[in-house]
């Protein structure tokens, strides 16, 4: 059965959020629905969500095509997608080998522009960069407003190596 609430923390883990349903395949996590990210279709009907939170799970899926399809399927438009991944000169995203990808600044805007032959229905309406771990406010601020301003490009051909980005953080619009 499913929840009747219109927004989706996907591959939830261990941050149950109120509010939302709660997805994951691990039920020793508190959870609202079991379901395996890997397997399609998401047990969901169209149009369902008005928000989706995706903290730090895209990373682990096999086919990120097919489950930014499903995303798209089960939210209705103009609904928010609220993405967190690992930037690809993450130090300690090696350490997990349950990651089957990361991430750059142009990944997403890639899949608008059609980089893949083809192209996905939403836009960006946020996007920047999180140095450092959430405990490390003041430093992750600095260096954040520092290396958003600038051009992303240069950042991460020159850059990115010497400063490394924990995360990319950006929301998704979803055009239908």
């Amino acid at each position: 059965m499913v929840p009747k609430l219109d927004k989706l923390n996907l591959g939830c883990g261990g941050e149950y959020l109120e509010g939302y349903v709660n997805l994951d395949y691990n039920s020793e996590y508190k959870i609202d629905v079991k379901h395996d990210l890997n397997q399609f279709p998401y047990p969901f009907p169209d149009n369902h969500f008005d928000e989706i939170y995706c903290s730090h799970i895209l990373e682990h899926v096999v086919d990120l095509f097919k489950v930014m399809d499903e995303l798209v399927r089960i939210s209705k438009d103009k609904t928010i997608i609220h993405i967190r991944v690992p930037h690809f000169s993450n130090p300690n995203g090696y350490n997990d080998l349950t990651h089957v990808r990361f991430f750059g600044w142009f990944t997403f805007s890639q899949m608008i522009k059609g980089y893949y032959n083809r192209k996905f229905q939403f836009r960006i309406i946020e996007q920047r960069f999180n140095f450092l771990a959430r405990q490390h406010s003041i430093l992750n601020k600095l260096l954040s407003w520092i290396f958003n301003v600038g051009s992303k490009h240069y950042y991460e051909r020159f850059f990115s190596w010497i400063f490394p980005v924990a995360e990319i953080e950006l929301k998704l619009e979803v055009n239908k």
